[in-house]
């Protein structure tokens, strides 16, 4: 096999996991440049972070990148850049043409990442190429000077989710949270007001809200390669989610799931739009009508997107075989977890925080079936990178989220939930 740098952008545990996958994959160690350091990366020794405070926003990005090209311009060997969060995307999409004078650059190009990062741009899409997706307001600042905003077209509860995901990062208020479900006028006209009055100048993304628990969410991800042809799609089934503010939407639990009809429309999609690199949808399924509808892509692998190694479709292969190897040119595509039989539950939370708090189901029953068979793994918990430092924030770091589920999960998720 031919040698490679892979280089992964950011220090989280999105990180961790695509460093995991390398070193599964094939014995190495990797390098990540991070604006700081977190839990998930500390004390490993798959992974040497690198840190430049500053480096999510430009002029500091392109400022490091630019003595990074002339470090790596006669690099005897390809080097791989990859996005471990959405601000990274947009920045490598940004500066792409300037960065592949010594990097590959696996990304789209910066017109498409601008119509996709953006939640509208986003929908817009959606409906020129036929990808179900939720009734949607927009509301902009100007809506909400004049009061126009305060009329909501769809019955409460409703969502209500920041249309610019980067510079929400930048808002603080006491309530905020990285998306918002809505039991009545007051609360939303409270939250509008809220966020517009603390700094947040984009539009903001008002729902029908699709009903039902966590186990109605789908999450997709996709390789398309550099011809823009899919490759691989593996669907995970997620059973619970985060209810803390600043993280409700991110997958705790996640089943391997199959369904054919989806990866086909998902297929058809990415190839008309010209897509290239990882693809990652966050879908819901729509009781009232029978359809997945689209919330929105990453345009990189997701923080628990380690459910696809686990399942045996490596996240770092596909990078390598498709830049390196140069050898899926000519390969079908891979409809995953075709096989029950090979399947293995991802877990973000403790085992006990899983049982009692994901809502009762079919599919919660086969998921206890693979957690008693044996047939599960996690992304921080590997045992080639085990040591007492590590070992004792790992186990920290997941029994914080005991806290967390007693504090938040009935207020922030089971209030929204029906009853079954």
């Amino acid at each position: 096999m031919q040698q490679f740098t892979p280089i992964l952008l950011g220090s989280d545990i999105n990180v961790y996991g695509m460093a995991r996958s390398f070193h599964e994959a094939y014995g190495i160690k990797v390098q990540a440049w991070g604006a700081s350091t977190l839990a998930p990366t500390r004390y490993s020794k798959i992974v040497d972070i690198e840190v430049h405070p500053g480096l999510t926003e430009d002029p500091e990005f392109i400022k490091v990148m630019r003595e990074k090209i002339k470090e790596y311009k006669k690099h005897p060997e390809p080097v791989i850049l990859i996005s471990c969060g959405d601000g990274y995307s947009e920045l490598l999409a940004k500066h792409k043409q300037e960065l592949e004078e010594a990097f590959i650059v696996p990304y789209i190009d910066y017109a498409l990442l601008e119509k996709l990062i953006s939640k509208e741009g986003f929908y817009e899409v959606c409906e020129e190429y036929g990808l179900p997706y939720p009734k949607t307001k927009v509301i902009t600042m100007s809506t909400y000077k004049d009061g126009s905003y305060a009329d909501v077209p769809f019955p409460f509860p409703v969502a209500l989710k920041p249309e610019d995901p980067v510079s929400w990062l930048d808002v603080q208020f006491e309530g905020r949270k990285k998306a918002f479900v809505i039991k009545d006028l007051d609360e939303f006209k409270d939250i509008v007001g809220k966020i517009y009055t603390n700094g947040y100048k984009e539009d903001l993304i008002l729902q029908d809200f699709i009903p039902g628990d966590d186990s109605n969410m789908r999450v997709l991800n996709a390789y398309v390669d550099k011809n823009h042809q899919v490759k691989m799609m593996c669907l995970g089934h997620p059973l619970l989610e985060d209810p803390d503010p600043i993280a409700i939407g991110n997958y705790m639990v996640i089943a391997p799931d199959y369904d054919e009809k989806l990866y086909q429309t998902v297929q058809a999609f990415l190839e008309k739009i010209n897509y290239t690199g990882m693809a990652n949808f966050d879908i819901k399924y729509d009781v009232r009508d029978g359809q997945y509808k689209f919330f929105e892509i990453n345009l990189r692998q997701g923080r628990s997107s380690f459910y696809v190694t686990l399942n045996g479709y490596n996240l770092a292969k596909w990078y390598v075989d498709d830049y390196v190897e140069d050898s899926l040119k000519d390969q079908p595509v891979v409809y995953g977890n075709q096989d029950p039989a090979k399947h293995k539950l991802w877990l973000g939370v403790p085992e006990k925080i899983f049982e009692q708090y994901a809502v009762d189901s079919l599919a919660k029953k086969k998921a206890l079936a693979l957690l008693r068979a044996g047939k599960v793994g996690t992304t921080v918990f590997y045992k080639p990178d085990m040591n007492v430092k590590r070992w004792l924030l790992m186990k920290h770091m997941y029994h914080n989220y005991y806290k967390d589920y007693q504090k938040y999960f009935k207020v922030n998720k089971e209030q929204y939930f029906e009853k079954k």
